[in-house]
Order: structure tokens, then sequence, then C-alpha cells
């Protein structure tokens, strides 16, 4: 197998053992234990059934940023990050992100996930939604052995990842702010992940009630800075370089935080015209390469890309907030490098 520091893919292609803002005795801290939960997951995936062994496996083998468990596991350096429930916890994580990711690409039409074919591409609609059905259940069964209280978070969070996907399917509601309607999803679709992870990691490594909250809420404003750092990457010309096609979201009229500002300065009157252009433009066929690439042209540099990016600033600054009364030392300081990192991703 191969080492798990090393296929921990960061936004930039580089690896978790390479983040900067790991400390080299955290890194050797870590990477035996990443590789555990490398293992746990992929036993945790597999099945039986030939087919849903292989469905089931084909993201999980397809590799990914690890994130929420690479999260977990720091914040059980809190407590006692040997408890092997905190491996557990950390599968039980990422297992629920694959089986998100599964409904996301159906629901998306999603021809690539991580470089490779998604699912349904594979194997079509049904198999892959079944699958991601499959691989929920496994982590349900995997959380049980945690006991009710994990049980709980995790049904809770659940409930949140499919509210911020139907909100964000059915759009805001007459009379509500499209802004705050969009951060509620990213609240719930992508942070509450995040949050639980951190939550995990710190209550199963035996900390504090209060150090487990302060580092849930931190992974919940994370989350979404995390979020609105992609929303300007893939506007950025070098995107590519991140593992994104640049302008993908775009293209396929995602609604993101730069396009919401825009509509907000042309339904003001902001603009002298230029704006009401541009996102007339937006709204039309993105299908020619020329077309889009001169879209994204006119979207570098305009001050709805900078404001996102000071208000991904805002969140991590709420976050790195929360840790105020957490002990001083190298694993708060990581979990402060990390939050930066999220942002720092679109330098």
């Amino acid at each position: 197998m191969t080492n798990t520091a090393s296929a921990i893919a960061t936004e930039d292609g580089s690896s978790a053992g390479a983040w900067p803002w790991i400390s080299p005795r955290l890194s050797a801290a870590l990477e035996p234990r990443l590789a555990k939960v490398e293992e746990m997951l992929l036993a945790a995936a597999a099945n039986a059934d030939a087919l849903a062994n292989t469905a089931s496996r084909h993201l999980a083998l397809a590799g990914g940023k690890r994130l929420r468990p690479l999260f977990a596991l720091i914040a059980a350096e809190l407590g006692d990050a040997q408890r092997p429930q905190v491996l557990d916890a950390a599968v039980v994580v990422e297992l629920t992100h694959l089986a998100t990711l599964y409904h996301d690409d159906v629901m998306d039409s999603a021809p690539l996930r991580r470089g490779a074919p998604s699912a349904h591409a594979v194997w079509g609609n049904t198999v892959a939604i079944l699958t991601g059905d499959l691989l929920f259940a496994r982590a349900s069964a995997t959380v049980a052995t945690l006991g009710p209280d994990a049980v709980l978070q995790q049904a809770r969070t659940f409930e949140r990842l499919c509210l911020g996907q139907l909100h964000e399917t059915v759009g805001p509601r007459e009379g509500d702010d499209p802004r705050e309607h969009y951060l509620e999803v990213l609240s719930d679709k992508t942070a509450s992940l995040l949050a639980t992870a951190g939550r995990f990691g710190a209550q199963f490594a035996g900390c504090d009630p209060s150090i487990v909250e302060a580092v849930g809420r931190f992974g919940e404003l994370v989350g979404v800075a995390f979020q609105l750092a992609d929303d300007v990457i893939d506007l950025l010309p070098g995107a590519s370089m991140t593992g994104k096609t640049p302008g993908t979201d775009l293209r396929e009229h995602v609604v993101t935080m730069p396009i919401l500002l825009l509509r907000e300065r042309v339904s003001s009157g902001e603009d002298g015209g230029d704006d009401a252009e541009l996102l007339a433009a937006i709204d039309g066929d993105l299908s020619d390469d020329a077309t889009l690439e001169a879209v994204l042209a006119r979207l570098h540099g305009h001050s709805v890309v900078s404001q996102t990016l000071d208000l991904a600033k805002d969140y991590v600054g709420r976050a790195v907030g929360e840790l105020e009364n957490l002990p001083q030392g190298e694993v708060r300081q990581t979990l402060e490098r990390f939050a930066w990192a999220m942002v720092d991703r679109t330098q």
C-alpha cells in the first residue's frame, strides 16, 4: 500500500507530509495513524458482492485529500490520540464524505471525480446512488461501535448534509437573502461534517467537553472558509494546478459567492453597465472554451473575487478565535495554520 501521508493530496497536489503547517514531529506521529485509517477505510468499503465491492471502493481507491480524518487526528492530539476509538471516528467521517460524493456526482452529472470517471459514469445513476447508500450504512455500522452519543451526532450531521443539498437544489425562497441562504448551504453541506470530524477526534481522545465544542465550532467556520476559497479557486487562471479545471462551476452555472456578489452589484445599480454585461455573459452559454476564458479573464481581478476571499479570511479569523481557550502549544498552532492554509490555496 502507498504511504498514506504521501497519498493524501492537497489542493495543490502536494502531500499531507509536505504541508508546511504540520510540524515534523506531528507529521511523524500522524503518518502511521493516517496509514491505518486508509487501511480501515478500504476494509470498511469492501463487500462480498463483486459489483458492490468494486463500486464502493472506486472513490476510496481514487485517493483524495482525506481532510476530515486528518483534522480528526490532529484534534485528537489535544487528548490521548492513541485511543483506538479515534481511528474509528476518523473512518466514520471519511466514509460519510465518500458516500456524499457518489450522490453529489449523480445530482451534478459530474463525469470525473478525483481524476477518475465518476461512479455514475461507469455503472449508471442507480448503482451510484445505491453505492452511496451502502457507504452510509457502513459509516453507521462503524459509528454504532462508538456509542449512542456518537450515533446521535452522526445522525444530526447526516440530517444537515441532506438539508444543505436540498436547500442548494431549490434555492432561496422569496424574501430570503441569497447571500445568507448560500452561507447556510455551505454550513450544512460542507462545514457540518468537518465540524463533526473535529468533535469526534477530540471527544474520543478524552478531551474536556469545552474543548470538544470549541474544536467543533472551529471546524464549522473553517469548513465555510474552505468552500469560499474553492469559489475563488474556480475563477483563477492557475486553478488547474490545484486539481480543478478553471471555470468548472461557472460553466455549469453553479451558484457561488462571487456570482452572488456580482448579482448584488447589478441589482443595486453600483456598476456602470459593464457588470450587467458580464453577468449576462455568465448566465449565457459557456460551453465554448473561448467564451468561458473571456469571462474568466474579466472576473480575474474583479472586486467580487477579492470580496469573497476577504469573507473567507473573516471566517478563518473567527475560527481561530474559537481556539483561544485551548492550551497553548504545537497542536493549537497547527490548527491555526490549518485554518489559514484553507485560504492560502488561492495564492
